[in-house]
Parts: C-alpha cells; sequence; structure tokens
C-alpha cells in the first residue's frame, strides 16, 4: 500500500518538479458527433424525432393518465408531432434563406418573415390547443400542474418560454 502510494504521489509530482518533463499536449479532440467548444450543435432530422419522441413519452409518464384520461391523449401525441414536424421544416427553410441572404439584410423582408413565421407558429399552437382541451379538461389540478411544465419542454425549444424568447430561429427571434 506504501508502496503504491509513493508510485503516485511520483508520477503526480515529477511534471511539477521538472519543467522540462512536463510538456502540455493538445487536448484530445471530442468523441465523433460532439460539438467544439463554441460551437452549436447541429441536430439532425433523426435526433429531432428522437427528442420529440422521448418529450411526449415524457409527458404522457408525467401525467399518469387515467383509462378515461388516455382516450383523449391521440389526439394530443399526434399534434405534438405535428408541430415538431412543421417546427423543423420551418427551421430547415429559414437557415436555407438565411444563408442566400448572407450579407444583405433587409427590414422588410425580415418583417416579413417573422410575421409568417409567427401565423404558422400561432395556427400550430391553435391545433394544439384543439386537440389538448378535451384531455386537459379531464385532469385533476395535479396534472394540470404537470401538464403545463412538461409541455413548456415540447412547446418551446431551446428553453424558451412562453412569451419569452431566448434564441434565433424562423419564429422570428432574429
Amino acid at each position: 500500500m506504501k508502496k503504491r502510494f509513493i508510485i503516485a504521489a511520483a508520477v503526480l509530482l515529477t511534471p511539477a518538479l521538472s519543467p522540462s518533463l512536463a510538456i502540455a499536449a493538445p487536448p484530445p479532440p471530442p468523441p465523433a458527433g460532439l460539438e467544439q467548444p463554441g460551437e452549436h450543435h447541429k441536430f439532425s432530422d433523426e435526433d429531432r424525432a428522437a427528442f420529440t419522441e422521448a418529450r411526449i413519452a415524457a409527458l404522457k409518464a408525467g401525467l399518469k393518465l387515467t383509462p378515461a384520461q388516455d382516450k383523449n391523449w391521440p389526439a394530443v401525441e399526434t399534434a405534438i408531432r405535428d408541430l415538431a414536424k412543421a417546427r423543423a421544416a420551418r427551421f430547415a427553410e429559414w437557415r436555407d434563406k438565411a444563408q442566400d441572404h448572407e450579407g444583405h439584410h433587409n427590414l422588410i423582408e425580415g418583417l416579413q418573415r417573422h410575421a409568417k413565421a409567427l401565423e404558422a407558429h400561432a395556427g400550430e399552437l391553435t391545433k394544439l390547443a384543439d386537440a389538448a382541451k378535451p384531455l386537459y379538461d379531464s385532469l385533476d389540478d395535479s396534472q394540470k400542474r404537470r401538464f403545463a411544465v412538461l409541455l413548456h419542454a415540447i412547446g418551446k425549444p431551446h428553453g424558451e418560454h412562453w412569451g419569452h424568447h431566448e434564441h434565433e430561429g424562423p419564429e422570428g427571434h432574429e
């Protein structure tokens, strides 16, 4: 035991005592698929689908639906999937247009894109609200609280909260 301690101490202290032996090696590259510091992670379509499915499963698990309530679940699940698909399509369109217009900023075109995105988002939220109403009306107070918290994770990507925009994207948060 004492021998292991001496060896470990020698290994740890050698670079400190002998600077010529302490050659700084560059940090190893991150594993494939992980972002570098300062880079934004780019989700693939498969990543988005996986996160959507996980969020839907978390919402349903968190609600602990009764068999009677579970009958209203499929409409909510479909509306959430449709919202996620529409958002992904809108984001892809926004990203392509942003690349096409790089360096050519036009205030009026930006306002028009913003208005179009907000109209689309409003329509999606209306569909989700209409689909969720029968289920929501059947929930007890504790389920309603959990529904509100868990729905935030689904409805607002990147930590954005209803009414507070914290990311850039096609919904006009440019």
